[in-house]
């Protein structure tokens, strides 16, 4: 189990609640003592954990920033998903699967943002390439906000084959486009779905285009072409939540 530093209140407050089996020992600011801080101080000790009080300057080193919020903690690996975990949990389900697929998206800033949106729309899980893709780092969880320690993140080897299996146990596909002939509005986004969302800029490949059931836009009304990926995922997923709740 490998040791890594997650920063920030709500990180670190994610974790307290959420995992604190993986949790090591936390650093306050002793010279900023606000009340999300003493918050956070007092559920690390009803947990048992071990708290220091420091120097901002030392939980800069720590974070390698000096944006983590007055305190910094030890955290041990998340849970590594295999493909085969992710089947098992599929198999498990007693409701239509919420999927999110990201296309090679690089910028972890952009992955941190769509793991919140993810799992604040109720998205199952979240499913990425290995290579050439952003994997959960410290600024991921950072920008996530708790949502990595939360919602499953599942690294695939080769995203094609893993649409196609998707596609085998009736999940429908639905990849954003600017070739899209519908909107997202026009889309049945119901049922079991995995929303696909291309990478910054390139949007999705050629062969994940093709994998897909069904191609959508989003309405553009000024100026600009596109939206920012995380963005973007917001504003698909927050849509096929609605048409869900309302099914």
């Amino acid at each position: 189990m490998s040791k890594s530093i997650i920063c920030g209140v709500h990180a670190v407050e994610s974790a307290l609640r959420n995992d604190t089996e993986n949790l090591g020992q936390i650093w306050l600011d002793k010279r900023s003592r606000n009340d999300r801080l003493k918050k956070l101080e007092k559920m690390a000790e009803e947990s048992g954990m071990r708290i220091l009080l420091t120097e901002a300057d030392k939980l800069d080193k720590l974070a390698g920033n000096n944006r983590h919020q007055g305190i910094v903690a030890e955290y041990y690996k998340l849970k590594a998903w295999t493909e085969n975990d992710f089947y098992d949990m599929l198999d498990g389900m007693s409701e239509p699967p919420f999927l999110l697929v990201l296309d090679g998206v690089t910028d972890p800033h952009n992955l941190g943002a769509c793991l919140r949106t993810a799992e604040g729309a109720g998205v199952h899980a979240v499913i990425a390439p290995k290579d050439n893709a952003a994997s959960i780092t410290p600024t991921v969880r950072k920008v996530a906000s708790g949502a990595a320690e939360i919602i499953p993140f599942i690294p695939v080897t080769n995203l094609a084959r893993t649409l196609e299996t998707l596609k085998s146990r009736g999940i429908w596909l639905t990849g954003t486009s600017d070739k899209a002939k519908q909107t997202l509005y026009q889309a049945d986004l119901k049922g079991p779905m995995a929303l696909v969302m291309g990478a910054e800029g390139a949007g999705i490949r050629r062969l994940t285009e093709e994998a897909c059931d069904y191609l959508i836009s989003i309405p553009m009304a000024g100026q600009v072409s596109s939206l920012n990926v995380s963005v973007a995922t917001g504003v698909c997923l927050y849509e096929a939540l609605r048409q869900r709740k309302m099914s």
